[in-house]
């Protein structure tokens, strides 16, 4: 079917897949499959996933990044709800206030996302290599 035959999307085709009162719109959702989509921040996302809430410092030292691509990558995170930045009304040993944790829509869209996908390729490989 030639391109200008098809028909675009619009409203009524997408209607149905969020629930009636979703908490994000489709939107919402969409901007955390881009943010995702740089390899960057999902390193980064991945990383505090695996291995727990980190300091700036420490995800610089761990992820072997400029502080400001860093800091650049993570506003784009948490600016969609993926990571967030809790700070300590104490510090820590080590003197720190402030920690990065992925979020639970974080979590979630790793599970269900990427590594799915990736999980279904090595299943795919499994299969097919015998």
């Amino acid at each position: 079917m030639a391109e200008s035959e098809r028909s675009s999307p619009d409203a009524d085709d997408l209607a149905g897949l969020l629930p009636e009162h979703s908490l994000l719109s489709l939107d919402e959702y969409l901007d955390m499959q881009r943010a995702i989509g740089n390899e960057t921040r999902f390193r980064i996302l991945h990383f505090l996933a695996e291995r727990g809430a980190h300091s700036a410092k420490e995800l610089e030292q761990g992820l072997d990044l400029p502080s400001n691509t860093l800091h650049y990558h993570l506003d784009a995170l948490i600016d969609v709800g993926l990571v967030e930045n809790r700070k300590r009304k104490q510090p820590d040993t080590e003197g720190l206030y402030s920690y990065y944790r992925v979020t639970s829509l974080g979590e979630g869209i790793l599970e269900h996302g990427v590594r799915e996908l990736m999980r279904e390729e090595w299943d795919l490989l499994d299969a097919y290599s015998d």
